[in-house]
C-alpha cells in the first residue's frame, strides 16, 4: 500500500503564509498527475490545485494568485506554498497522486493536514 505523507499544516493569522509538503515513498516507478484538495467542516472535499508531471498547472478559482503548487521529480514530492491566506482558507488539506510501482497502480491519498486561518 502506497502511503503519502504530509506535513507543514499549523495555525496561522490571517494573511500569513504556509508551505504544505507531501512526499511518496521511493519504491515508485511513476507518478503522474499530483494535487492538493481540501475539506473544510460540513463542506465537500474540493481540489485546490493540480500538477501533471510535465509541470502543467490547474487551480481552483479561490485560490489563484495565493496558491502555487510544484514538484521535485527526483525527491517524489510536491509542494503548496500557500501566501495572503484567509480565514475561508481554514481546511484539512489531503494530497493526492496516481502512482505506478512494482506491483500496483491508482489513486493515493494523504493523512491530511490541518491548516487554520485565524486571528
Amino acid at each position: 500500500q502506497v502511503q503519502l505523507v504530509e506535513s507543514g499544516g499549523d495555525l496561522v493569522q490571517p494573511g500569513g503564509s504556509l508551505r504544505l509538503s507531501c512526499a511518496a515513498p521511493g519504491n515508485i516507478s511513476s507518478i503522474y498527475t499530483m494535487g492538493w484538495y481540501r475539506q473544510a467542516p460540513g463542506k465537500q472535499r474540493e481540489l485546490v490545485a493540480s500538477i501533471t508531471s510535465g509541470g502543467s498547472t490547474n487551480y481552483a478559482d479561490s485560490v489563484k494568485g495565493r496558491f502555487t503548487i510544484s514538484r521535485d521529480n527526483a525527491k517524489n514530492t510536491e509542494y503548496l506554498q500557500m501566501i495572503s491566506l484567509k480565514p475561508e482558507d481554514t481546511a484539512v488539506y489531503y494530497c493526492n497522486a496516481y502512482i505506478v510501482t512494482m506491483r500496483q497502480r491508482g489513486q493515493y491519498w494523504g493523512q491530511g493536514t490541518q491548516v487554520t486561518v485565524s486571528s
